[in-house]
């Protein structure tokens, strides 16, 4: 019989709408210290991932076929493996749009008023007010890597009056935006920005895009914030250019190395405010918007719908 593995936390009514998209399916709910590995071996469909996915069943022999991942960025999986092996890969874009882009406006608030300066000195009682206070509304925000998240993340600043620059690989028309620009002009985007918001995936392409040459184009009052992923930006040279008051602050929810190690410098700057990756976490909206894509993606696939499955990702361009 056909088995779908479900490796995702899901409620009962949840995992009622999973049975009933898959008729015909033997459906296996559960976690990695829960199942066998002929479980792995078996499935034909993964909603989810664990290191027996890549340990068990993509070896040879299996009988994977779609893996359907909980995550947007996919970065961390084997891709060549999953490419070699014809495997068809699905990620979890638009899910999680919502709470990235709140974390995003969170903390260009933040930042901007004072807040991420107060909450440190309520912690030791001290009264201390900046000199001087910023204000999101008739600011410009430049979104890079303007998909999903950066659509969420243009109506928001759309509420507080800001323009918005989008910078998308396609350059393709964007409703939420006042201007589209291509990467080749992403320089142009960072000067006119007062705050920096990036939501960029991890490629060959747009690793150590954030560098120091970057900031210094960047306006001495713009903050950066990076909800997107670590490895776009060489840590050193932002911590410098925070350092040295190239940029105003920073916004991180994302590092090259996570966790962050206690002691390093990016922990201890006033001018920055730091979440563990926890941006797209799996809130309760989260999981109904997973399960709801994962579940439309199955009626898809059991009916041969190749162009009703969403967020199949393209191998070449790593997403």
């Amino acid at each position: 019989m056909r088995t779908l593995l479900c490796l995702v936390d899901c409620t009962e009514e949840q995992r009622e709408a999973v049975r009933h998209a898959a008729p015909g399916l033997s459906v296996v709910f559960g976690r990695k210290a829960e199942l066998e590995e002929p479980e792995y071996r078996e499935a034909e469909i993964i909603f989810g991932w664990d290191a027996n996915v890549k340990n068990v069943a993509l070896q040879e022999g299996t009988k994977l076929r779609w893996v359907q991942s909980a995550s947007s960025g996919i970065d961390s999986l084997p891709l060549e493996l999953l490419e070699a092996r014809g495997l068809m890969l699905t990620d979890a874009s638009g899910v999680h749009a919502r709470s990235v882009s709140e974390t995003a406006a969170a903390m260009m608030l933040g930042l901007a008023r004072g807040i991420a300066a107060g909450v440190r000195n309520q912690q030791t009682g001290v009264w201390e007010s900046p000199n001087t206070l910023a204000e999101m509304n008739g600011g410009t925000v430049a979104i890079v890597g303007a998909g999903e998240i950066g659509r969420e993340v243009a109506r928001i600043a759309r509420a507080f009056d800001m323009r918005v620059v989008a910078v998308r690989r396609s350059g393709g028309a964007m409703p939420e935006a006042d201007a589209v620009y291509d990467p080749s002009r992403l320089d142009d985007a960072l000067r006119e920005a007062d705050y920096v918001v990036n939501i960029l995936p991890l490629t060959q392409e747009t690793h150590h895009l954030f560098h120091a040459e970057r900031f210094a184009v960047m306006k001495r009052s713009a903050y950066f914030i990076n909800v997107g992923r670590g490895a776009t930006v060489r840590t050193e040279d932002l911590v410098e250019a925070l350092e040295q008051g190239v940029i105003a602050g920073a916004g991180l929810d994302v590092f090259e190395q996570e966790p962050l190690p206690a002691g390093h410098p990016l922990w201890a700057m006033p001018n920055v405010i730091i979440t563990p990756h926890n941006a797209g976490g799996l809130t309760v909206r989260n999981a109904e918007r997973l399960v709801r894509l994962f579940v439309s993606n199955l009626a898809a696939y059991l009916s041969d719908d190749t162009a009703g499955i969403r967020n199949v990702v393209d191998y070449k361009k790593k997403y």
